[in-house]
């Protein structure tokens, strides 16, 4: 969660050079070339299933980047990612049992004081930017659960990352293709390779990892945290002071976080490596 929004926060700088739309780009083609390269996934290794459900988390992926960076360009970091977890806060309720509907409802209680929508003021695109990027993110939870039960390591994510880069390629190539193309330069590439790896390669990689030990409800819960520290990096590196009623927010969700931690653990998924192929001596 902190390489997540330590990526986003550097990732606002980049706006006024690529936009939001080549900005989110610029991620997902690094990060989706870093995994093909260094996993190598070979195709004949999963089933039809298995593969369909790696490229639609690869279209979700996209559509959580692309959304969420239209989001934080035109409302407070702390803001889009409260607004955000609604989509986990969902998965959270609609999955849990006993104590865990429980934290969620803490959790949201936290999710209001950290928006304040009795305020009002709020861009309202940026609003629905963030709250359609939150059902892609419930999407994403529940997917990346499938993909980490089918697949062993990040076999996974190294196919469904490549296909949110092609993914994010065609969008850019519909809207700003142009204008991304002649803002690019040596040092803009190096910085997306950088934020790249921030963001999405290593949280992602530790999120699948981490869903196939727990429940998606507590996993949901547990992403409570994020607005929490979204709001600290945006205070940091943004200096987007928050008021008091979202510190306030920030005991909810951490609580919520705790809770849900205690509460959330799932039995470890063994997934089989892939068989050895047999050599024509053995077949012999």
């Amino acid at each position: 969660m902190v390489c997540v929004q330590l990526g986003l926060a550097v990732s606002v700088g980049l706006i006024d050079r690529l936009g939001a739309d080549g900005t989110a780009w610029l991620r997902l083609a690094w990060a989706g070339l870093v995994l093909a390269v260094l996993v190598r996934p070979k195709l004949g290794e999963f089933t039809r299933r298995g593969l369909l459900t790696c490229a639609l988390l690869g279209v979700v992926t996209a559509g959580l980047t692309f959304l969420f960076m239209a989001a934080v360009a035109r409302i407070p970091l702390g803001t889009a990612s409260a607004l955000e977890f609604l989509g986990p806060l969902g998965v959270a309720v609609a999955r849990g049992r006993g104590r865990a509907r429980l934290w969620a409802l803490v959790a949201a209680a936290g999710v209001l004081l950290l928006t304040e929508p009795w305020h009002g003021g709020a861009d309202p695109a940026g609003v629905g930017f963030a709250l359609a990027a939150a059902a892609c993110w419930a999407g994403y939870i529940v997917l990346t659960q499938k993909v980490g039960d089918e697949a062993s390591g990040l076999r996974g994510l190294a196919v469904s990352l490549p296909v949110a880069g092609l993914t994010a390629t065609a969008v850019v190539a519909l809207t700003d293709l142009q204008a991304v193309v002649h803002a690019l330069d040596l040092r803009l590439l190096l910085v997306g390779l950088g934020l790249a790896l921030l963001l999405p390669v290593v949280p992602f990689s530790l999120e699948m990892l981490a869903l196939r030990r727990l429940s998606a409800a507590a996993f949901g819960t547990l992403m409570a945290l994020e607005p929490a520290i979204a709001l600290v990096l945006g205070l940091v590196v943004l200096h987007q002071v928050p008021g008091w009623s979202a510190v306030a927010g920030i005991g909810f969700v951490v609580a919520a976080g705790v809770g849900a931690e205690r509460t959330g653990s799932r039995p470890v998924v063994e997934i089989p490596e892939p068989a050895a192929p047999v050599s024509s001596a053995t077949r012999a």
